[in-house]
């Protein structure tokens, strides 16, 4: 079994990358409004606070996580705003200690995690790498957001490497929640790191084939910009397909980013 500890520390770097970038923020800026529509950098901080408050549950305490996935099955569709709503309402430096103890006790849950367990959570059970991946993946986008809002431009790091790999594996699962028939044919994927070096997944001579930067096929698979906007290309229908429905979320399908220069 591999050794989870560098997912965790890139979790943790990920997270205090965007900490350094909010903890300088007036109160005026917390309100600020974000890409995602209706949600604030205080929002998206306190969406960040209230899901690893879940998966911290989810590690921990079992019971208490299944009593969260009852409460969110009888509001499936308002669930996840109502807990960044909760946490918005607070004063940013409260909220901002609500994320900082809450992700530190995840960080240490995390490690503490026996090797080989899984947690239950919205979608299938995780390792506990699995869970900081895509704690990780979150992270990262809804940084993104926070960014955008407050005019930064944010350097991308090969911590994006984790970001790519579970917009791989969630492939089949995009199709699946789109109601489209799952690719039979393997895929190759080849992405150029923001170091320069080359991710690339299966087989060399895989019909279907996605190639260019990794920060823009990071962007698609969170939703975070429109294809016609990245430098990705396809090789083959279904890779093509896949450009427009990839996302890395449990849930329904998101309705993604128009193009630039585009109104809903």
């Amino acid at each position: 079994m591999a050794d989870p500890t560098p997912v965790f520390d890139d979790l943790r770097a990920e997270s205090d990358e965007l900490d350094a970038l909010v903890a300088e923020l007036s109160p005026e800026q917390w309100l600020l409004a974000t890409p995602s529509p209706g949600w604030t950098v205080a929002h998206q901080i306190a969406h960040l606070a209230w899901t690893d408050h879940s998966a911290l549950l989810s590690v921990t305490d079992v019971e208490a996580f299944h009593t969260l996935v009852e409460k969110a099955l009888v509001t499936p569709g308002s669930f996840v705003d109502a807990g960044a709503e909760e946490g918005a309402a607070l004063p940013p430096a409260e909220l901002l200690a609500r994320w900082r103890e809450g992700r530190a006790a995840l960080d240490t849950a995390l490690r503490d995690a026996p090797h080989g367990g899984r947690f239950p959570w919205y979608g299938p059970p995780m390792s506990a790498a699995s869970m900081a991946t895509a704690r990780l993946m979150e992270t990262w986008a809804h940084g993104l957001d926070i960014a955008d809002a407050v005019g930064v431009v944010r350097t991308p790091t090969d911590r994006l490497r984790h970001v790519v790999w579970i917009g791989v594996r969630t492939r089949d699962f995009a199709f699946g929640v789109h109601d489209l028939p799952v690719p039979l044919d393997d895929f190759r994927v080849e992405l150029v790191a923001p170091s320069g070096e080359v991710w690339a997944y299966g087989p060399e001579d895989a019909p279907q084939r996605v190639t260019g930067p990794a920060l823009d096929f990071c962007l698609l698979v969170t939703q975070r910009a429109h294809r016609s906007d990245l430098a990705l290309h396809a090789e083959g229908a279904d890779a093509d397909r896949w450009f427009d429905i990839a996302q890395v979320f449990a849930g329904p399908p998101g309705e993604g980013r128009p193009p630039k220069g585009a109104t809903r």
